[in-house]
């Protein structure tokens, strides 16, 4: 029964933390027009999480494993539910959002970013194109920002524990055949917090940004408009009370459970919990903080000298880097390149960049259990499906249209 609370509980701390990421990435574009941010620091915001992540990592997936996991787990959830409030908050301390009203004074980047490339038949007034080498020169309308990258970073380090001591928490107290089927159920679940993220992102952004607080019928534009800013806040409080749920459960867990098998010394499950009760006699006495940050150095540098696990992390990394860029600017990409809203660009993403992942997943897994492959064979199966994943990118570079002659942009203020 703990084996399935636990399992159901871990599942949805997996959504939380997935929902909430892709909530901050299909805000990004109106994030970037509330502040008047330009996209590289956008995209270090969006950085942060990672960030976040990787400063505690190491020493929570150390630490925290001799530790209550399922405590350490619900902190983490606890941070990541303040983290996303965080983020929020600068709504409600920075005022109302202005807009130009007349579009001849609008912003430069509001004006380039509301031309259809793929139309040739706009009538634009060239003096709207015709843009000074001051206004390129964008600066922020408020460093509330910055709270937007505290708030990212806190729920980086607030997700940490989730997957490390969720895993070993199931690997340690299920039975071993069950594992892979709990994995599953988890990267499963997990795949419906991103769909479910980009569909909530899609309604936040046909939301005005100070719903509830201003007369709507006084809003002149629509979310067709390039001046337009969703209801960005509005994800980030779903998020964060999310999260908040999902750390409630853990508090109530054991800090160890048994595995379902009866206790028989002659099994292998026998003499494993004979020596983990050895080690934990062992382990009961008190030790110097030199000597654990000795054996955390020596078992870090264990890890890292694996040349096939470092070798994998450095693929990871590299296909991580590509995913996260790619997820990040791709709902910009499809408002600028071919005109659409931001809300149609996340929910053109939800419905049809993920179900191909979740698909990618399950026949992956079917294909090696089929042909039943080893660490070789499946480290082939999965460089030949990146390089196919590589070359279909490429693609990218001939579905583009002809960019509009704006100045400063494409072609010289001179010509």
């Amino acid at each position: 029964m703990l084996h399935t609370a636990f399992l159901a509980a871990l599942s949805f701390s997996y959504l939380s933390k997935t929902l909430s990421g892709t909530i901050m990435k299909s805000s990004i574009t109106q994030i970037e027009r509330r502040f008047d941010l330009t996209s590289s620091t956008v995209g270090f915001i969006d950085g942060s999480f990672e960030i976040g992540n990787l400063l505690v990592i190491a020493f929570v997936s150390y630490f925290g494993a001799k530790l209550h996991r399922p405590k350490v787990i619900a902190v983490g959830c606890f941070t990541m539910a303040l983290g996303s409030l965080l983020t929020a908050m600068p709504h409600f301390f920075m005022g109302y959002y202005k807009y130009e009203t007349s579009s001849h004074t609008a912003s430069s980047a509001n004006l380039t970013s509301s031309i259809n490339p793929c139309s040739q038949h706009q009538d634009v007034n060239e003096t709207l194109l015709e843009v000074s080498q001051s206004g390129c020169e964008k600066e922020p309308s408020s460093y509330m920002w910055i709270y937007i990258l505290l708030g990212n970073m806190l729920r980086g380090i607030g997700e940490t524990p989730i997957t490390p001591l969720g895993i070993s928490y199931l690997d340690d107290f299920a039975k071993e055949e069950d594992v892979p089927v709990y994995v599953a159920c988890l990267h499963t679940i997990a795949m419906l917090g991103p769909m479910f993220g980009f569909l909530l992102g899609s309604l936040c952004a046909k939301l005005y940004v100070d719903i509830g607080f201003v007369d709507l019928g006084n809003i002149t534009i629509t979310p067709q408009d390039s001046r337009w800013v969703g209801a960005w806040w509005l994800g980030f409080l779903i998020g964060g009370v999310t999260s908040f749920l999902a750390a409630i459960p853990f508090c109530f867990l054991p800090k160890s459970l048994k595995k379902p098998e009866e206790d028989n010394d002659k099994t292998s499950y026998g003499l494993l919990e004979n020596m983990r009760k050895k080690l934990t006699l062992a382990q009961s006495k008190p030790r110097k903080w030199s000597v654990i940050l000795k054996d955390f150095y020596t078992s870090l540098k264990k890890v890292l000298s694996n040349r096939m696990y470092f070798t994998f992390l450095c693929c990871s990394l590299l296909q991580f880097n590509s995913f996260i860029g790619f997820l990040t600017y791709k709902p910009k990409y499809m408002e600028q390149q071919y005109g659409q809203s931001t809300s149609k660009s996340n929910f053109l993403i939800g419905l049809t960049t993920l179900p191909p992942v979740g698909i990618g997943i399950f026949l992956g897994g079917l294909i090696m259990k089929k042909y039943k492959m080893g660490i070789i064979g499946a480290t082939k199966f999965a460089f030949i499906m990146s390089f196919l994943a590589y070359v279909t990118t490429l693609l990218h570079f001939f579905v583009g249209c002809e960019n509009h002659v704006v100045a400063g942009m494409t072609v010289s203020y001179e010509g």
